[in-house]
């Protein structure tokens, strides 16, 4: 019987889906790009109130879903960057030549399958979640069809993208194989208590599956075409929301599901973690183009993130937590700024590394979002990402997985070099060079407001931390579903 906690619960995704709806019927009736970005935005917004009011009743179960306190983090996570993207993205298409509005319905369907995604019990509402927040984005990356390069991104997303989903089918079948169970708690006890090997190997390719969405290595080769082809507010939804989804599910494996805290499996994360970390970093040194820059960055951090999952116990979930903000936050920032700059002209992004030669003469206050933004990506003291870096490292000191901690202190030292390549390149002044400008107006406009509110709070994360730890210290408190502490199942 459906009750009011679950109503509450489920309303964030209600509301979702019916801004997603009404956009689109705006859409067929009057097309006007400021009213579909304004009913976005309010949907948005009203769905974050309801996510925090739904926290407020964690945790909460349905048949298929799990309300539980990594569903309302990885919740407003998913709406907050799908706010600022939606912000970002009227900046943006504001000078596109064609139609502007589907994109908000894209936008607003991948958010859907985000929130699905974040809160998934079930094998069902898993491969359902995942595919509906990987379809739009297809999209979405390619909307700027008549760029070659967009066009790129978005059909290698689609090829990538199926062959990730290929795996996850595949590992789910032998799965269902192996237990005849499709709820994820369910068929994990029965698997744990009668392991074969097609269970394992339904696990692996599980993990394959869903490491191609969030690119770490082995499977990242997608990570920098894609991010360097994308729209601007395309690549920053990928890069946040999307990835904050898959992880976020990855946690609640891992944490709350006896299969998958397996020695095989940590040994498994581990070395995926650390070539993430080495690699992601490696590739970024000879990169002239910023999107590349933060393409392989993402895939770096990650692996810093992976960290969290090889431990899987203690402050695993905390840790994950405060990574995923500041990590977030500080992504939102860089990728705020990139769109801006790229809104200035309908033509092709503007990614290349010498188009911000001498920002800094130009657009000091963009300069300085941009440089807080390198800042924290290098963990630098007194800005978010040091928080979220000296919490891994002392999750992987307190684990003893010392070989890790090396990898994130070696990966960090690597990034810092091309974070701080791309900050003098803001300082530098060539006469002739090629530049791109974001509007003049840019600070008074909603995207150029919401870049700065960012980049302030990254400062203010790192200055004063407390606010973020306290909401990541809700994380390690309920099992999946919830139920055992107190949740309130749909009977």
């Amino acid at each position: 019987m459906l009750t009011n906690p679950h109503f509450v619960a489920l309303l964030p995704l209600v509301l979702v889906a019916a801004t997603a709806i009404t956009v689109m019927l705006g859409i067929a009736w009057r097309r006007a790009h400021a009213a579909t970005v304004a009913v976005t935005v309010l949907g948005l917004l009203l769905a974050l109130v309801a996510q925090g009011v739904a926290w407020q009743l964690a945790p909460v179960d349905t048949p298929l879903l799990a309300f539980d306190d990594i569903a309302m983090m990885g919740g407003m996570l998913i709406l907050g960057s799908t706010l600022v993207c939606a912000i970002l993205a009227h900046a943006y298409l504001e000078v596109f030549e064609g139609a502007r509005e589907e994109f908000y319905l894209l936008l607003l369907c991948a958010a859907a399958g985000g929130l699905v995604l974040a809160a998934s019990r079930h094998m069902a509402s898993l491969f359902f979640g995942l595919e509906l927040l990987s379809m739009p984005l297809y999209g979405m990356l390619a909307y700027s069809f008549r760029e070659r390069r967009s066009l790129e991104a978005g059909i290698k997303y689609l090829i990538l993208s199926a062959a990730a989903s290929a795996f996850l089918l595949f590992g789910m079948a032998l799965l269902y194989a192996q237990t005849g169970e499709l709820r994820l708690d369910e068929l994990m006890t029965v698997l744990t208590e009668t392991s074969g090997v097609w269970g394992l190997a339904g696990i692996a390719l599980m993990v394959v599956g869903l490491g191609f969405k969030l690119s770490v290595v082995p499977f990242h080769l997608w990570t920098p075409d894609v991010y360097e082809g994308g729209p601007g507010p395309a690549t920053t939804f990928l890069a946040t929301a999307s990835k904050v989804a898959v992880f976020f599910l990855l946690l609640r494996l891992v944490l709350y599901v006896p299969a998958f805290q397996g020695e095989w499996l940590r040994t498994l994360l581990a070395i995926l973690a650390l070539l993430s970390m080495v690699i992601g970093n490696l590739l970024a040194l000879t990169q002239s183009n910023i999107k590349r820059i933060l393409g392989y960055s993402s895939i770096a951090h990650f692996g810093y993130l992976l960290v969290a999952l090889v431990v899987g116990d203690g402050l695993a979930a905390e840790t994950g937590g405060v990574y995923l903000i500041t990590y977030v936050l500080t992504t939102l920032a860089a990728f705020g700024v990139v769109t801006l700059v790229s809104s200035s002209t309908s033509g092709e992004d503007a990614a290349a590394l010498h188009y911000y030669r001498g920002l800094f003469w130009r657009r000091p206050y963009l300069t300085a979002v941009l440089t807080i933004s390198m800042l924290s990506l290098a963990g630098i003291p007194a800005t978010a990402g040091f928080i979220g870096k000296f919490y891994i490292i002392a999750l992987g000191v307190e684990a003893q997985r010392w070989w890790l901690v090396g990898g994130i202190i070696l990966g960090s030292a690597i990034g810092l070099y091309y974070y701080l390549r791309v900050m003098v390149t803001l300082f530098m002044l060539e006469p002739g060079m090629q530049r791109r400008d974001a509007p003049h107006d840019w600070g008074t406009r909603a995207g150029g407001l919401v870049v700065l509110a960012v980049a302030f709070l990254v400062i203010l994360l790192g200055l004063y931390p407390a606010p973020m730890i306290e909401l990541a210290e809700l994380l390690g408190g309920t099992p999946l579903g919830g139920t055992p502490l107190g949740g309130t199942p749909l009977s």
